[in-house]
C-alpha cells in the first residue's frame, strides 16, 4: 500500500461524536451535523434546523470533528428562536433594500431580546416602520427557500463588489479558508455563517422597535450606521407577551427609578460611563458591601487594597496589556507607561509574590472592593449595566492543587447564599478557552477538567459557553434571573493556572521542593454597578427593608403630634427613620411615602399619642393600629437581621 493510499485510508476513517447525555456515536469522517442527525433517527434528521459544536451554535451542514460535543437544534429547542431571529434580520435587510435605494449591508445578528441590522447610506425614520413590516410580512407570506450556498471567495468577491463592509468581512475570512457561504431568499442574498430556519415562511411573527446609531465594529474611528433593532416569535401570542414584559421593563429601568429615588447620576460634566452615588444610592451600596463582607469573614478572607492605576509593565507581566490593552486606559507619566487597572487579579499575584509560603499556608485567600476601569465604546454606554468605572466585589485564592475542588465548593456554596437572600432565578454555564488566551493546552484542558468535575459533582445543571472563558483560564459563569424574566450577568469562578507562571508564584511544597499555585478568581456578585442596577429592576426600587435606603418615616397627623413623631422615631435609631414634618395633609404624606417606596410608614396622632402607641402601614398599603412600639421594633430587628425578601409584619 502505497503511503498516499494509507494517508487516505485514515482520512476517511470513522469518528466519534459526543452526544447531550454522554453517550458516543460513530459516523463517517465527514459527517455533517444533519448526518449525526439521520444517524440517531430519521425523525431527528428531518426535524433538525441546526447544531451546536461544544456549545457553538453552526449550520446543519457544518461538519462535525472527532470528539465533539454535539447537540442537535430542532423547533423545539431552546436555541430555535436564536436561528429564527437570524433569519428575521435577513428579511428586515430585504425589506429595506426593495424599500431604499444604494442602502449598504453591515452586519445583523440574533440578540437575546431580538435582532437587529446595521445599514451605511440609510435615511430612515420610526414613521417608516409600518411600510417595513408590512413588506416583511409580504417576504414571510412568500414563503421563499432560504438556500445555503459555498462559494469560493473569488466568486464572494464579485457578489460583494458593491458591499465594502462585506469585502471587509471576506477578507477576514478568506484567511481562514478558501471557501464562504451565502444565504439566499428569493431575489436577495448575503454573506452569512448561519444558521437559519429552511424558509421564509417559518419566520413567524417580526416587530420592529427603534433606531439606534452604531459605530462599524463598534469603534469609534469608523462610520457611525444605522442600526434597526426588531423582534420577532414563532407566535402572535408570544410577541404579544414579550411587548406586554418590553413595556414592564420601561417601567423598572434603573435610570427611571435611580433617579425618582435619587439613587446615582451620570452627568457630561464628570463624564460618560462614570456614576456618581448619591447618599440614597451609596446606603445600598454599603449593605451590598456589609453582606458579602461578612460572607468573606466567614469564609477566611484577608481583605487587600491596591491602587487605581499601575505602571504597564504590570499589565505586560500579567498578560493584559497584550490580551486588553484596547479596552484599558493607558497614559504616560514622564518617561513611564501607566494604565488603569482593568482588573485587580495582578496586584494581588504581586501582593502574595511579596511573601515566602509553605504548603501549610495555603489556600491564601485575598478580597477587595476593587474599583477598576474598562474603556467601552461611547455608543455602548448604558446606565449602571455598562459603564467605564465600576467595582468588583473581588476575591483571588492561592490554593494547592489537591484543594481546587474543595475551594470552588466553598465558593459556589457563597453564591448560593446570595441568590438565596435576593430570593433570585439563576443559570450555569462553564466557559471555555477563547481564541485570544495565554497558556498551553494542557493547562488548559486540566483547567477545564477541574471545573467541569466541581459541577457534575453537586449536580448542577449547567450549558457550555465554549470560547467564552477569561484569556487566562475557564470559568464557571452565573446568570440572575430578575422579577421579569431577564437575564444579568452574575457571580463567576475562574480558575487560572497561568498568573502564577507569569508572576513566578510558588511555595515550598512537603517536599521541600517549590511548586506552582493554582489561583482561582471569583465574585460573588460581579459587580456591585451591575447587580444594582438588576436589583434597582427586579424590585421596581422596592428594596427589601434591610436594604430600602430610608426604612422607615413617621407621620404626625397635625403639627400637633411632632414632638411625639420626634420621640418616636428616636425609638427606632438603629434604622434609618425620617420624621415627616411638613405643613401637609395624612393624606398627601402617605402616598409621598408610597412613591418613595418606603417600606413602612408610622402613622401618629392624638390616640396614638394619648396611649402611648403607634399605626403602622406598609408599602402594600396594609394598615394595623395600636400597635406596640417594642413590638415593632422586634418585627424589624428580625426583618433586618434575617434579611427577609418582602415585609410581612402586616400579614403575620
Amino acid at each position: 500500500m502505497s503511503e498516499s493510499e494509507s494517508q487516505s485510508d485514515a482520512e476517511q476513517s470513522p469518528i466519534t461524536v459526543i452526544l447531550p447525555d454522554g453517550s458516543e456515536l460513530e459516523v463517517p469522517a465527514d459527517a455533517t451535523v444533519e448526518d449525526c442527525a439521520y444517524e440517531i433517527g430519521p425523525g431527528l434528521g428531518r426535524d433538525t434546523v441546526a447544531g451546536k459544536l461544544d456549545g457553538e451554535l453552526v449550520a446543519k451542514e457544518a461538519p462535525v470533528y472527532d470528539g465533539v460535543r454535539l447537540e442537535i437544534v430542532t423547533d423545539q429547542s431552546d436555541e430555535y428562536r436564536e436561528v429564527l431571529r437570524h433569519s428575521a434580520a435577513h428579511c428586515l435587510a430585504q425589506a429595506v433594500e426593495r424599500h431604499f435605494d444604494d442602502v449598504k449591508l453591515a452586519i445583523g445578528p440574533p440578540t437575546d431580546e431580538g435582532f437587529y441590522y446595521d445599514f451605511d447610506d440609510l435615511d430612515v425614520e420610526e414613521s417608516d416602520f409600518d411600510a417595513l413590516e408590512d413588506e416583511i410580512e409580504a417576504i414571510i407570506e412568500a414563503d421563499y427557500d432560504i438556500e445555503r450556498e459555498e462559494v469560493s471567495i473569488e466568486e464572494a468577491e464579485d457578489r460583494l463588489a458593491d458591499e465594502p463592509y462585506k469585502l471587509e468581512l471576506l477578507e477576514e475570512l478568506a484567511a481562514e479558508g478558501e471557501q464562504v457561504t451565502f444565504y439566499s431568499q428569493g431575489e436577495w442574498e448575503d454573506l452569512c455563517a448561519g444558521p437559519h430556519v429552511a424558509s421564509t415562511g417559518e419566520v413567524g411573527v417580526v416587530k420592529l422597535l427603534e433606531i439606534a446609531g452604531a459605530y462599524w465594529r463598534g469603534d469609534e474611528e469608523n462610520p457611525m450606521q444605522t442600526r434597526i433593532y426588531g423582534t420577532a416569535f414563532a407566535e402572535e401570542g408570544d410577541l404579544e407577551a414579550y411587548l406586554e414584559r418590553r413595556e414592564e421593563a420601561k417601567e423598572r429601568d434603573h435610570r427611571k427609578i435611580g433617579s425618582e429615588m435619587d439613587l446615582f447620576s451620570i452627568q457630561d460634566v464628570t463624564g460618560p460611563g462614570l456614576p456618581l452615588y448619591h447618599p440614597p444610592g451609596k446606603t445600598i451600596l454599603r449593605e451590598l458591601e456589609r453582606f458579602v463582607e461578612d460572607l468573606n469573614e466567614d469564609s477566611g478572607y484577608d481583605y487587600v487594597e491596591t491602587p487605581h492605576v499601575f505602571k504597564t509593565e504590570l499589565w505586560h507581566r500579567s498578560g493584559h496589556y497584550e490580551n486588553y490593552q484596547d479596552d484599558m486606559f493607558i497614559f504616560d507619566v514622564g518617561d513611564d507607561e501607566f494604565g488603569l487597572k482593568p482588573m485587580n487579579c495582578p496586584g494581588h499575584a504581586a501582593i502574595f509574590q511579596d511573601h515566602s509560603w509553605s504548603y501549610r499556608d495555603l489556600p491564601v485567600r485575598y478580597a477587595e472592593n476593587g474599583k477598576v476601569y474598562r474603556k467601552e465604546q461611547r455608543g455602548e454606554l448604558s446606565g449602571l449595566s455598562r459603564v467605564w468605572s465600576f467595582t468588583i466585589d473581588d476575591g483571588h485564592l492561592f490554593v494547592r492543587p489537591d484543594q481546587i475542588e474543595r475551594e470552588v465548593e466553598a465558593i459556589m456554596d457563597s453564591i448560593d447564599t446570595v441568590l438565596s437572600t435576593f430570593d433570585l432565578e439563576y443559570e450555569v454555564a462553564l466557559a471555555t478557552r477563547p481564541d485570544k488566551s495565554v497558556g498551553s493546552d494542557e493547562i488548559w484542558e486540566k483547567a477545564e477538567s477541574q471545573l467541569e468535575s466541581v459541577l457534575e459533582k453537586r449536580n448542577v445543571d449547567y450549558d457550555l459557553e465554549a470560547g467564552d472563558g477569561a484569556f487566562y483560564g475557564p470559568k464557571i459563569d452565573y446568570a440572575f434571573k430578575d422579577a421579569i424574566g431577564r437575564s444579568w450577568d452574575g457571580p463567576t469562578v475562574q480558575l487560572d493556572f497561568n498568573m502564577p507562571e507569569r508572576f513566578d508564584l510558588d511555595y515550598v511544597g512537603e517536599d521541600n521542593d517549590t511548586h506552582k499555585p493554582v489561583m482561582i478568581h471569583r465574585a460573588l456578585y460581579g459587580s456591585y454597578e451591575r447587580f444594582f442596577m438588576m436589583l434597582i429592576e427586579h424590585y421596581e426600587g422596592n428594596f427589601p427593608f434591610w436594604l430600602a435606603p430610608e426604612q422607615v418615616r413617621v407621620l404626625p397627623i397635625s403639627d400637633a403630634n411632632l414632638g411625639y413623631a420626634h420621640r418616636v422615631k428616636n425609638e427606632f435609631d438603629e434604622f434609618r427613620v425620617e420624621v415627616d414634618g411638613r405643613d401637609s395633609t395624612l393624606e398627601r404624606k402617605i402616598r409621598a411615602a408610597h412613591d418613595d417606596r418606603v417600606p413602612y410608614q408610622i402613622i401618629v396622632g392624638d390616640n396614638e399619642e394619648e396611649a402611648g402607641n403607634i399605626s403602622v402601614r406598609d408599602r402594600f398599603e396594609d394598615q394595623e393600629y395600636d400597635v406596640e412600639i417594642e413590638a415593632f421594633k422586634a418585627h424589624l430587628e428580625a426583618e433586618r437581621d434575617e434579611k427577609r425578601p418582602e415585609p410581612d409584619f402586616l400579614a403575620e
